[in-house]
């Protein structure tokens, strides 16, 4: 049997019994450990002393509502995305778990391909916003002009791989704008091209 390479620990609860295997099989064969709970206290002790991949609570659990995991999740500075799941829920449900925090509701039942999208698309966003967060600390290089707050913001979706069209439809901008900020930002760093670009931001903020 080929080994699949592990992807990180991705942390569920989950009271249908047919849910959480489906859950737990399909994760498990795309390379993630998974970890199911049963209660509430214990997945939060878990996701204090581990930084999981992602976290999926079905939204009525048999100690708490799933919605108030969420928020006591976020309220200990758990980054990673939280799914909430849920059988005959309604929009306001929905509404609710995201203003609390989830990255997304889910609809049961559950389905692996879908599964496993939303999943890539959770985790490449954390990993756009971590970029984005390290774009906004670069106030000055060494050797370098400060940066405006606009081009800050530029170059925080010029680290998330956004082209010039994406990043001015984020921003608000147009992509002539977007194209001049980067030409700025460019020289600014000093900077021939993008590849070393991200090589002078990131690599300054390794050793800061």
């Amino acid at each position: 049997m080929t080994s699949v390479a592990k992807r990180g620990e991705i942390l569920v609860i989950d009271n249908g019994v047919a849910a959480r295997e489906m859950l737990s099989n399909t994760l498990h064969q795309a390379g993630y450990d998974v970890v199911c709970f049963a209660d509430s206290a214990a997945l939060l002790l878990r996701a204090r002393e581990r930084i999981p991949v992602c976290i999926f609570l079905e939204v009525r659990m048999g100690d708490r509502s799933g919605l108030d995991v969420v928020t006591q999740l976020r309220a200990q500075n758990c980054p990673a995305p939280i799914f909430v799941t849920g059988a005959d829920c309604n929009v306001a449900m929905a509404v609710d778990a995201i203003k609390r925090g989830a990255f997304d509701f889910i609809e049961k039942p559950l389905r692996g391909p879908d599964i496993l999208d939303r999943v890539d698309a959770a985790i490449n966003e954390r990993i756009r916003r971590g970029n984005s967060e390290i774009a906004e600390l670069v106030l000055y290089l060494p050797g370098s002009e400060p940066l405006t707050p606009r081009e800050r913001h530029v170059l925080a979706r010029i680290i998330a791989g956004e082209t010039n069209k994406e990043a001015a439809l984020r921003l608000g901008l147009s992509s002539r704008t977007i194209e001049d900020h980067r030409a700025s930002i460019m020289r600014k760093i000093g900077a021939r091209n993008a590849a070393e670009l991200l090589h002078r931001v990131l690599g300054s903020r390794r050793t800061t």
